[in-house]
């Protein structure tokens, strides 16, 4: 899938926030150019970082697997329910994800 390469690109080159709490800050400060969640992410807090998103205009995704799944693309030993991408470095992670 393209977006997993992008992904994994932008981890590789770029600057990525991984958890919740960190997600959340960058989509509260601005600072995220694109966040992504994962479809198990709670509804509660994607509310919230919805509406945060939106106040700074950073586009949301959601990513088609689990947080399981997510964590595997991001070759993390880890569950990653969501990221923050706030540098996308050499990736095409912010096109990959405006054509999925």
């Amino acid at each position: 899938m393209d977006l997993e390469k992008a992904l994994r690109q932008a981890m590789e080159t770029g600057k990525v926030e991984l958890g919740m709490d960190s997600t959340m800050k960058a989509a509260m400060t601005g600072r995220a150019r694109l966040v992504i969640v994962s479809s198990k992410f709670p509804a509660g807090a994607r509310s919230d970082l919805r509406h945060y998103a939106g106040l700074s205009k950073v586009p949301v995704f959601e990513f088609p697997g689990n947080s399981t799944d997510l964590g595997r693309v991001c070759r993390k030993p880890f569950q990653v329910a969501s990221l923050a991408v706030i540098d996308p470095g050499a990736s095409n992670i912010l096109s990959a994800v405006k054509g999925a």
